[in-house]
């Protein structure tokens, strides 16, 4: 080969010095722009709405009940993962290359599980939280509490952390797979490898399950609601009182559905590729991975939003927090209906 011809072809690799370089991906620049712009706006949402979410709770009293503190506490699981754990990616899905080491690859895997399965089961938690609020409302005021919560939200962090730094850290997950690994490594790759039997595992225990839990409670909750602004609707002595109450029943199980929706439309794909990939040879291209990667992303940037839009005291606390930055000196004190 010419000296030409060798210059180019090192420009596609992620290091042109060192043998065995992973390659680069070949993109359009206007494409890798595109790409960058999208993903730092979903990151910046991530952050930021997450943050806000945090804020507000913390901030206002009113809002410290205890399904307020496990929204604060998937907030927290999602902004850290918007912070710590989405700029790294969006380098490597963009560019195809993994430039800090395998130290950092491993524990920027582990915290991306981790993060994860927080964000995950603290969606759980909050169904639970729900199902028991509507469904067995004077039960609920006497076991549910602050400190309980804080006990739940504290084993949802410890049992995450421990999960994926173990799975990561340990290699069990690739048990059978040295061969594989050995063929397909190159510098500059940054890939966790799963069996067939932690290909089932994981999705099992960290989504389908959870994921089942959820649905089944949803749909609990959302005859009941229905049910209930049904009863309030046809009320005759409630006046504009029950009619009002009716709505925000109505509008609490639309949220719910909502947020249903955007839990299995963020995280199915992902975690069904992830189960079948090891039976089929991992036939899944990377490039299709990584988009699965930032659909399940996209939950985390969903979840503030959600928030925001139909539940009344969180605008109240938006928009009061944010005249307070531009200057305007609002009530503190947070009504809520």
């Amino acid at each position: 080969m010419t000296s030409n011809e060798t210059q180019t072809e090192n420009m596609f690799l992620c290091y042109p010095l060192r043998p065995n370089s992973c390659p680069k991906l070949h993109r359009l620049i206007v494409v890798k722009v595109a790409m960058y712009v999208l993903m730092v706006l979903m990151i910046l949402t991530t952050v930021f709405g997450n943050l806000l979410i945090i804020i507000s709770i913390s901030h206002f009293k009113q809002l410290q009940s205890p399904t307020h503190l496990i929204v604060r506490s998937l907030a927290a699981s999602d902004c850290l993962l918007g912070s710590l754990v989405m700029p790294y990616s969006m380098v490597r899905s963009v560019e195809g290359c993994w430039y800090l080491g395998d130290i950092v690859c491993k524990v920027h895997s582990s915290l991306d599980m981790s993060f994860c399965i927080s964000s995950l089961l603290h969606l759980s938690l909050i169904s639970i939280d729900r199902y028991m609020a509507i469904c067995d409302p004077l039960r609920y005021r006497m076991r549910v509490t602050n400190n309980t919560v804080t006990v739940f939200t504290t084993f949802i962090w410890l049992f995450s952390f421990f999960y994926s730094f173990s799975v990561v850290f340990s290699g069990i997950s690739a048990a059978g797979l040295e061969t594989l690994i050995l063929q397909t490594y190159c510098v500059g790759s940054c890939v966790v490898f799963f069996n067939k039997q932690w290909s089932l595992i994981c999705p099992i225990l960290t989504f389908f399950l959870p994921g089942t839990i959820m649905s089944s409670l949803y749909i609990k909750i959302f005859h009941v609601a229905q049910k209930h602004a049904k009863v309030m609707s046809e009320r005759v002595t409630g006046g504009m009182k029950s009619q009002s109450s009716a709505h925000r029943e109505r509008k609490a199980a639309k949220a719910l559905v909502i947020v249903m929706g955007v839990f299995l439309f963020c995280w199915l794909p992902y975690f069904t590729a992830a189960a079948l990939d090891p039976f089929f040879n991992f036939w899944t291209p990377a490039v299709v991975f990584d988009a699965l990667f930032w659909f399940a992303y996209f939950n985390s940037t969903c979840n503030p939003l959600i928030y925001g839009i139909f539940y009344p005291c969180f605008q109240k606390a938006f928009k009061i927090f944010m005249s307070t930055i531009c200057g305007i000196k609002p009530s503190n004190t947070l009504v809520l209906e």
